[in-house]
């Protein structure tokens, strides 16, 4: 009896718990453990990324001042000013042809890199303008960039290959003696002012040359001045009418003055070179076999011609390609390493067995490895377009004061406006929200196809 009270009596011990009320505890602590290690990067992420983004929408829609609400007028004047759509311009130029050409070097350079012996050392020397900043390739391509070819190796390369096919003149300051018998022409010739005939000596005085510039091989221009014209020829002499020290008189060829050699001389009837030579050190010159007749000399504009100084890289026209050029020498090696792990993981048995079926080179680089990397190659390029939006760095930095305005892109121009000088932080903002819109679709994008790569 008491044992079967004892078995009917209920239990004291609890009820174990459901498993699943277990797990829902542990997935609880989980996020809460989860929540607390992200929470300082979102407080980060919110102070530096969320905050400023609606600050600057707000702000965008008021005043310079900020203190009065003007609406859309910021977002109106960005099409209205010249300076803002001049920007614009630039950054589609930029858009379009900084990230095609970036993604096709890479492309090639990933390729050809197989093929290379030291192919590491080579990604590596590619790859090393990524380690030095923007501002130390800013400040290293303006140098480069400099028109002075003392200074600006680019100009100096150009200087030296264009002097070997097309010499430069010793005489860029030379000019003509006033009131000595010679008359300067509209392209810069000089001719005599009265007409000359065989057996006469011609005198054709110079100045504006320094005496420490003149020739190695110039010599003094008295002997030859002296010198009779035979009956059927023209003789003269072209000299630096200046005497060192002082005196001499003008007009004559004194015996310290010095001749000018290498000067081509032309003798001209009826408006047409009928003769021409060049003189010798002592500035000598003679014609031989003209007919008899009165003739012009001239002295042809490209003998005072001003030495050839190269290309203007950072002029209004050039400065744009120029600065890309820059960004192009930074970036290549990214987009070429990146591009080369994207082929080093193609299968190698569809390349094989394109070469087994006679495919050459040429179409299996065109019909397998581009479609192959095709994702690869989308994504590089939408990388290097959210990157081009945002260029400010060597914009800012190479272009020259004066053409600033002609190299301006939209982060340069928002920068500008805000605190460059326009203290205008409301059209500053509107340009920032702009940006901002232009570069959210690409981030989007991108952000889709890592998600379906995974």
């Amino acid at each position: 009896m008491t044992t079967a009270l004892v078995k009917d009596a209920p239990s004291t011990t609890p009820p174990a718990p459901a498993p699943a009320d277990g797990r829902r505890r542990a997935r609880r602590r989980g996020r809460l453990v989860a929540l607390l290690f992200v929470l300082p990067a979102l407080l980060l992420l919110g102070a530096l990324v969320v905050y400023p983004v609606l600050f600057s929408v707000g702000r965008s829609f008021y005043d310079a001042s900020g203190t009065r609400f003007v609406g859309g007028d910021n977002y109106a004047e960005i099409f209205r000013d010249p300076a803002t759509l001049k920007a614009i311009r630039n950054t589609v130029i930029w858009v379009v042809v900084a990230p095609v050409l970036l993604t096709g070097l890479g492309l090639v350079l990933a390729v050809l890199v197989e093929k290379v012996r030291w192919a590491t050392a080579f990604k590596l020397l590619m790859f090393l303008p990524m380690a030095v900043s923007f501002l130390a390739a800013g400040i290293v391509f303006r140098l480069a960039y400099d028109e002075d070819p003392d200074k600006g190796v680019l100009n100096a390369a150009v200087v030296s290959v264009h002097d070997v096919f097309e010499g430069a003149s010793p005489y860029p300051t030379v000019r003509a003696r006033d009131g000595q018998g010679l008359h300067k022409d509209e392209d810069g010739s000089y001719r005599t002012e009265a007409a000359v005939s065989p057996g006469r000596t011609v005198a054709l005085p110079l100045v504006g040359l320094p005496a420490k510039d003149l020739p190695d091989d110039a010599a003094p221009a008295y002997g030859a001045a002296a010198r009779e014209a035979g009956p059927d020829e023209l003789r003269g002499t072209v000299y630096l009418d200046f005497v060192p020290g002082g005196g001499g008189k003008q007009g004559e060829v004194d015996r310290e003055e010095s001749g000018l050699p290498g000067m081509t001389v032309e003798a001209v009837r009826d408006g047409k070179t009928v003769a021409s030579t060049d003189t010798a050190s002592d500035g000598s010159f003679r014609f031989t076999g003209l007919d008899p007749g009165s003739y012009t000399l001239r002295l042809p504009a490209a003998n005072f011609a001003a030495p050839y100084d190269g290309v203007s890289w950072l002029g209004p026209t050039l400065v744009t390609p120029a600065i890309i050029g820059a960004y192009l020498w930074i970036w290549t090696g990214f987009a070429m390493v990146l591009i080369g792990a994207g082929l080093s993981t193609l299968p190698r048995e569809a390349l094989e067995a394109a070469r087994m079926d006679g495919a050459n080179e040429w179409q299996i680089f065109r019909r397998i490895t581009v479609p192959l990397l095709a994702p690869v190659l989308t994504v590089v390029f939408v990388t290097l377009v959210i990157n081009v939006m945002k260029v400010f760095d060597l914009v800012y930095i190479i272009a020259p004061g004066p053409v600033q305005e002609d190299a301006n892109v939209l982060a340069t121009q928002m920068w500008l406006v805000s605190f460059g000088g326009g203290n205008n932080q409301g059209l500053g903002s509107a340009l920032g929200v702009l940006l901002l819109l232009l570069v959210v679709p690409a981030m989007i994008f991108n952000v889709r196809r890592f998600r379906r790569s995974q």
